[in-house]
Order: structure tokens, then C-alpha cells, then sequence
């Protein structure tokens, strides 16, 4: 008759019990039974640590966290609110901001105007959420199947469609207010920046590039803080900004690792799938000609060596990031993405140090 092991360990325990118990004339003798049940007793103690192996949790993947600030402290019908435009999650509103108010100090020499500061900075916030509604809104039918975003508002429903697009609306609505704060020349490069918003959440669906897009995006302000304080745009803020863009896809890159295996699933596309195995060398190249671009318009906008100092710095940083990436592991690609924070960071006191120290 076919025997029926169960899992539970007192089940285990008797079932050896029952084999192996000394009945009947033909007990084996001490030895040969002794091997037996060190074999029975071995092969149940890989069924425990096969049984303990597969219900041990993965790590969740999910960029939403259901017992933060915004589930304590917000009333219940505005979280989805905060969370469809990241407020749980700043990370992407500082990597937008920092390298944008490192631009102001470059084109100010020195510390920026408060106000102009201020506005900036409020930019920053409303077009980076008004740009994750509008990249939830394309991607609800998307979001459900993958790991990381399946909790999102949008398309878990704890909104509706038609209230996400009355909220996009009110976005953009105070971010077109700001219009009346800057002049006119930085007035039309937020115009152009508009459709590059609403274009990147399609990319992914027809380019490999989606990552290029966010840079140009995400970077914007860098351009329009030399437009707003000097009235010009000059080659070496371009070249920081063509730097910035650079670093963007790099990072994100990283970023886009983590959901490779579901975007080949629901046939979307990425930097990520575009460089595969040969990830490491093409991230290599996007921050060595960051780290190239940023050098040389530090140099041509007069930097002192203390930009040189936080340059070396980043560059570091870099090496770190490479050394650390691992295509095989997705919680180490948020960790990394994350980090670039600090490259923010050390971007804006680069610009600080530099501009005390300029030539």
C-alpha cells in the first residue's frame, strides 16, 4: 500500500516509528536498522528544510509601504491622493531638485535668490507628481502585473479614472500658476517641457529608450534656472545638463533591472532589456561621460578647485555603484537607485565650494 507522509513533525516522528519498530521475526538486525533510520531520519530532515525553504517570504517589492505616515497621519480618502503623486516616496522629487538648485547656485555664482529658490523648488514638486499621475493614468493596465507597482491607486482602484484625471488637472492647474513668478524666457522652455511629461509614460511601449526621455524631463530645470537667473543658457549649462541627462539614464537603468523580468512579460520595453548582460559596460560609459561632462563645464564656467574636489567625489560614488550593481538582484537595484541621491548632494556642494572658490 502507497504510504502518505505529512508535513507535521509529529507525523514524521511516528511514521519513522511504525517503519522501524523491531515486529514480527524478520527484524533486521541492530546495525542495519540503526542505518536505516539514520537514513529515514536524514531524508525527513530535508523535507523540513525544503518545507521551511519555500514558506520563507520573499522580499516585497512593492515602492508602497501600507503602515507609513500616509496611512497614520492623512485622513483616509486623501492617501491615494499622496501616493499617486509620491509623496510617500520623495526619492524621484529630490533626484529632479537637487541637481536643478545646484544649476541655480552655477548660474547665480553663489547662493541663489530665496524666491527664485522657492518657486523652483515648488516646481519641482507639482511637475514630478503631476508627471506619476500621468504615467499612473497610462500605465493602470500594466501596473496590476507587476510586483513593484501593483499596489499603486490607480490600478488597485482606490481611485477612479475619472478622479485621477480631475487631480491631474488640478496639478497642473498650480503648476501653470508659477508661470507669473519667472520671466519670459524660461515661461517657453516650461511650455516645451509640458509634452515631453505627457510623451515619456508612452515610450516604453514602442523605444528601448524610455530612460532618455525621463532625463530630458526630469533635468528641465536646470535649463530653465539659467534662463530665469541669467536670461541665456549658455554651452556649459547645456553640458551640465546633457551631463544630467546622462546620469539619469544611468541610474534609472539601474532602476528599470528590477522590473526587467515583468516588462518582457507584458512586452515593454527598457534600457535595461536593450543592454542585458552587457549592463555594467554601458552604465560604465553613461556615467563616465557624466562625470566628463560635468568636469568640463565646471571648468568652462570658472569653478574653483572646490568643485574639483566634490567631482572627484562623485566619481567615486560611480565606481561604487558599479562595483555594486548586480543585474540578478532587484532589491540591490533599488538600494543603488536610491543612493543617487547623495549624487545630488554632492553635486550642490560642488557648486557651493566652486563658486566660493572660482577663478
Amino acid at each position: 500500500m502507497k504510504q502518505t507522509l505529512s508535513n507535521h513533525p509529529g507525523a514524521v516522528a511516528q511514521h519513522t516509528f511504525a517503519i522501524y519498530s523491531p515486529t514480527g521475526r524478520n527484524r533486521p538486525g541492530f546495525a542495519a536498522n540503526l542505518l536505516n533510520t539514520l537514513k529515514c531520519g536524514y531524508f525527513h530532515l530535508n523535507q523540513c528544510a525544503k518545507l521551511m525553504t519555500v514558506n520563507t517570504q520573499q522580499p516585497d517589492l512593492s515602492d508602497i509601504h501600507h503602515n507609513d505616515w500616509v496611512k497614520r497621519y492623512l485622513p483616509a480618502s486623501w492617501g491615494p491622493y499622496a501616493r499617486i503623486c509620491r509623496l510617500d516616496r520623495p526619492i524621484g522629487t529630490w533626484l529632479t531638485l537637487l541637481p536643478c538648485i545646484a544649476a541655480l547656485i552655477q548660474a547665480a555664482n553663489g547662493l541663489p535668490d530665496f524666491w527664485r529658490l522657492f518657486i523652483f523648488c515648488l516646481g519641482a514638486l507639482l511637475m514630478r507628481s503631476a508627471g506619476c499621475t500621468i504615467n499612473d493614468i497610462c500605465d493602470r493596465d500594466f501596473d496590476k502585473h507587476v510586483a513593484r507597482t501593483r499596489y499603486r491607486p490607480l490600478t488597485s482602484g482606490q481611485i477612479t479614472l475619472k478622479q485621477a484625471y480631475v487631480f491631474l488637472f488640478a496639478q497642473l492647474a498650480l503648476a501653470a500658476s508659477l508661470l507669473f513668478f519667472i520671466n519670459s524666457y524660461s515661461r517657453w522652455l516650461a511650455v516645451l517641457l509640458v509634452p515631453i511629461v505627457f510623451i515619456y509614460p508612452l515610450c516604453k511601449r514602442f523605444t528601448y529608450w524610455p530612460q532618455a526621455v525621463l532625463g530630458v524631463a526630469f533635468n528641465w530645470g536646470m535649463l530653465m534656472a539659467w534662463s530665469d537667473t541669467q536670461n541665456t543658457v549658455p554651452a556649459a549649462a547645456i553640458a551640465m545638463w546633457l551631463g544630467a541627462v546622462m546620469w539619469q539614464i544611468g541610474y534609472d537603468t539601474i532602476y528599470a533591472y528590477a522590473d526587467m523580468q515583468d516588462d518582457i512579460k507584458l512586452g515593454l520595453r527598457s534600457t535595461a532589456l536593450k543592454f542585458g548582460e552587457k549592463g555594467l559596460i554601458w552604465l560604465s560609459g553613461f556615467y563616465a561621460a557624466t562625470a566628463l561632462l560635468w568636469i568640463w563645464a565646471g571648468l568652462d564656467m570658472g569653478m574653483g578647485w572646490g568643485y574639483g574636489v566634490f567631482m572627484a567625489i562623485i566619481v567615486l560614488h560611480f565606481f561604487w555603484q558599479l562595483y555594486t550593481f548586480d543585474i540578478n538582484r532587484r532589491d540591490k537595484s533599488f538600494a543603488l537607485f536610491r543612493a543617487n541621491i547623495w549624487t545630488g548632494i554632492f553635486l550642490i556642494a560642488g557648486a557651493l565650494l566652486g563658486s566660493a572658490t572660482s577663478i
